[in-house]
């Protein structure tokens, strides 16, 4: 029994004698305070200090930290948006006491300023624009929380705008006017597209024309050139041109019989078609070969005679007196 206090002693003493040690971890820092007063700050490691004298006032956290903060502003055209604005923060190293015992909360100091920022920048802006230009409303949060932050002992790392939410009839409207706009932009195309079909088929259309004329005039050369031809072979027979016409003009004929009737599926019939419907067109192309030649015959011998009755009759009055002309007039 007498050994109690002792162990009670010994207890109590071993328990001061650990308490005098702690550890930091790493990427943190601990303020130690003595009799409430700043003592010293420890980085990451196996620290002692002072039993009961000293104590750890608090530990800082020195890892890149981030901060959402979710904004309703409104726009320029008065168009309410919600915004998300995430600001990347660290203590400074070197700053961990300004940190610790200036500024007790950081977050809502942190907040504070990026409300105010945001909420004198995107009443400037029309909604498309904050869409645009968010990267620079997150630059102009950034400068204005290091001016105000660094005094603090952070540091800001970078802001971001993740997210931009317009209010959902807005949202709708936007859609709407997009869907439109592709809309129109692919009539056009349509448009175009068939306006180019039509160009490209009436130019095609133009050169199978001219192809096929050109064909055609060539067709004619070439049948004229070979009629020339035939009419100078029968006239070295004997044959004269009327009878070589008349026997070109039958012999056509007959040949364009022969290619209908090769043409099994042909619905067309002539009438007459005998050999007396040919002997009689034969015959009734040389009689108005002949007529058309008899009349021209006396028609050229019209002529001479129509101008010597001219001529004497003007040879006449040029011979008569001018007062027996007068008197003739009168």
């Amino acid at each position: 029994m007498e050994n109690i206090p002792y162990y009670i002693l010994l207890i109590i003493g071993l328990f001061i004698f650990l308490s005098s040690f702690f550890t930091v971890k790493q990427q943190t820092a601990a303020i130690i305070e003595r009799f409430g007063k700043f003592q010293s700050i420890r980085h990451a490691g196996l620290h002692l200090k002072i039993p009961v004298i000293d104590k750890i006032a608090g530990r800082l956290n020195l890892k890149i930290q981030q901060l959402d903060v979710i904004i309703e502003t409104k726009t320029k055209e008065n168009v309410f948006v919600k915004m998300k604005v995430s600001v990347q923060f660290k203590v400074i190293q070197e700053k961990v006491y300004e940190a610790f015992y200036k500024l007790e909360y950081p977050h809502d100091q942190i907040t504070s300023y990026v409300f105010d920022v945001v909420r004198a920048e995107v009443p400037k802006l029309k909604l498309d624009d904050v869409f645009e230009r968010k990267d620079d409303i997150a630059i102009a949060v950034k400068r204005e929380l290091n001016e105000a932050m660094t005094t603090y002992g952070y540091d800001i790392i970078n802001t971001l705008i993740t997210d931009i939410d317009p209010d959902i009839q807005v949202k709708n409207a936007m859609n709407r006017i997009n869907a439109a706009d592709r809309e129109k932009s692919a009539a056009e195309y349509e448009a175009e597209a068939q306006r180019i079909r039509i160009v490209a088929k009436a130019k095609a259309e133009a050169e199978s024309k001219r192809l096929q004329g050109q064909g055609i005039a060539d067709q004619r050369r070439e049948i004229a050139r070979g009629l020339v031809e035939s009419v100078d072979v029968l006239n070295q027979v004997g044959i004269n041109s009327q009878e070589a016409s008349a026997l070109i003009v039958v012999t056509q004929h007959y040949d364009t019989l022969q290619a209908i009737g090769g043409d099994t599926n042909s619905n067309l019939i002539l009438l007459p078609n005998s050999p007396q419907a040919g002997s009689e067109m034969l015959n009734n192309m040389v009689a108005s070969f002949v007529a058309s030649n008899q009349v021209g015959e006396s028609m050229k011998l019209q002529r001479p005679r129509k101008r010597d009755r001219e001529d004497n009759e003007r040879n006449r009055r040029n011979e008569l007196p001018p007062q027996e002309e007068t008197n003739d007039e009168q």
